[in-house]
């Protein structure tokens, strides 16, 4: 079965500053960044795992499966007062070939944590 994404999804590398901040820890910093443009979802940006703390991460037991990107693994944030947040990032480990840009990247819920996306301050 082919997993045509054409005119649904647009990936868009940029080097805007991207910071993701659950409460007042800082789980994410780049400036290598994947937005993903999806029809009837907002933009995502997907982040290398070089620039995510990972220690905070735990993965769960959650799986979505996507028709045009492939099966989604979730992720909780571990922060610094011990509460978690569940499946608040997903990541697509083994992606449809065409989109294969975001393996093993990290996107996070922009409407449980804090995305900044350009510089700040």
């Amino acid at each position: 079965m082919i997993h045509d994404p054409t005119d649904r999804i647009a990936l868009d590398p940029h080097t805007r500053r991207v910071q993701i901040r659950a409460g007042e820890t800082l789980v994410a910093d780049t400036r290598q960044a994947i937005e993903l443009r999806e029809t009837d979802y907002p933009p995502r940006q997907y982040l290398p795992r070089d620039d995510v703390s990972m220690e905070r991460l735990v993965r769960s037991e959650t799986v979505t499966h996507c028709p045009f990107k492939g099966d989604a693994s979730y992720y909780s944030i571990q922060l610094d007062n011990g509460e978690m947040l569940f499946d608040v990032a997903w990541s697509y480990e083994q992606p449809f070939a065409a989109m294969a840009a975001i393996e093993n990247r990290i996107a996070f819920d922009a409407t449980r944590i804090e995305e900044v996306v350009g510089n700040r301050a």
